[in-house]
Order: C-alpha cells, then structure tokens, then sequence
C-alpha cells in the first residue's frame, strides 16, 4: 500500500513540478549535443595498433618472473611442517612471533617429539 501512495505522489509532483534532465540522462545529452553542434565521431577501436606483448614476449616475462620466486618464508616453512607432522600423528606446537603460549611451554607436557 505504502509503494502505491508513494509512486502517487511522485507522479503529481512531477507534473506539477517538472525538473530540468538530470546530468546522466538521455535528454540532457541530447541538449549538449544540440549546444555543441555536431556529435563527435564514434572512435574505431581498429584504429590503433596492437600495444599488448606479443606471445613469445609474455613467455619469456614469465620464464624471468619464475626464474626470481622468492624462498619461502620461516613461518610458511613452520606451518608446512606443522601440517606434515599432523598428518603422521605427530604434535607440532606452531608457534610465531607474539604467540599467547611460547614453544617452551609445551615441551614439559610430552607434546612435542
């Protein structure tokens, strides 16, 4: 009900009230475009070159980009053998840099091997 009185009254303001086009509409580009004169041309997107690298560019970019991978990181290294020792049974304590509980105290419980 609330959609129907509201769309009712939208509708008599807009008679009563007409605005001006708004800046994203048809008929407000329609009024530049009569102010200015001609339409500018439509751009041809076939005009201009090919600016992409070509195939044996891109391959041999990502030959040097794999050529330069970084080692991996102490703590991605920790995590990869945490992970490894968890699937053999095995408790890792995972421990990082401002861990809530260091590696030392889980040594005296019998955790780690």
């Amino acid at each position: 009900m609330r959609d129907a009185i509201v769309r009712a009254l939208s509708w008599a303001l807009s008679v009563l009230a007409p605005r001006p086009p708004g800046r994203h509409s048809a008929a407000y580009f329609a009024a530049r475009a009569r102010e200015a004169g001609a339409a500018p041309e439509p751009v041809n997107p076939w005009s201009r070159p090919w600016t992409t690298p070509t195939k044996e560019e891109a391959a041999e970019f990502f030959r040097r980009q794999a050529g330069q991978r970084p080692a991996p990181r102490p703590v991605t290294r920790e995590r990869r053998r945490a992970v490894l020792l968890a699937t053999m049974g095995v408790d890792y304590p995972y421990t990082y840099e401002g861990a809530p509980f260091p590696r030392a105290a889980f040594e005296g419980a019998g955790v780690v091997a």
